[in-house]
């Protein structure tokens, strides 16, 4: 059975190869891609990330939250990179860990400008959590994408 890992926000698709960490470049975590997300630094707004896939909020941390699918396939989204040092600030919980969520449904709220004003990167690794890279059909790098568009079919 294929899964569908959609966008959790708006912007622009990059490899893992282009991702300036390299925890997530070396695939460390998991292979995947990354969304380089959509903002105007002139008129900095919030953005609502929400969750990639239909399941269970198996793990959630203000920058970065893990969903997993009822067959066990976990998806890492991580907001930015180096945000685990802002502890919190900046960023807006909307659920609990162990709480079901549909994919689409609204997880984290932040602000891609004020992290990136800030000095931090805000591109959003998107991760297939002990996957088979060979089992990811990838959204091609430069994709412009949508909150919900597809970027993963994972088989």
């Amino acid at each position: 059975m294929t899964l569908d890992v959609l966008s959790p926000l708006a912007g622009s698709v990059v490899s893992l190869d282009d991702v300036p960490d390299p925890v997530f470049s070396g695939r460390l975590v998991g292979p995947g891609l990354a969304v380089d997300p959509a903002r105007d630094p002139a008129s900095p707004a919030e953005v609502t990330a929400a969750a990639p896939i239909t399941g269970r909020v198996a793990k959630i941390h203000p920058h970065a939250f893990v969903i997993t699918a009822d067959d066990g396939r976990g998806v890492l989204v991580h907001l930015g990179l180096d945000t685990v040092g802002l502890g919190g600030a900046g960023f807006t919980v909307h659920c609990a860990e162990g709480a079901r969520v549909s994919a689409g449904d609204p997880v984290v709220t932040w602000n891609p400008a004020g992290i990136e004003a800030g000095g931090l990167n805000p591109i959003v690794p998107i991760i297939a959590l002990e996957a088979d890279e060979a089992a990811l059909a990838l959204t091609a790098p430069g994709t412009a994408a949508a909150p919900g568009d597809a970027l993963i079919t994972w088989s």
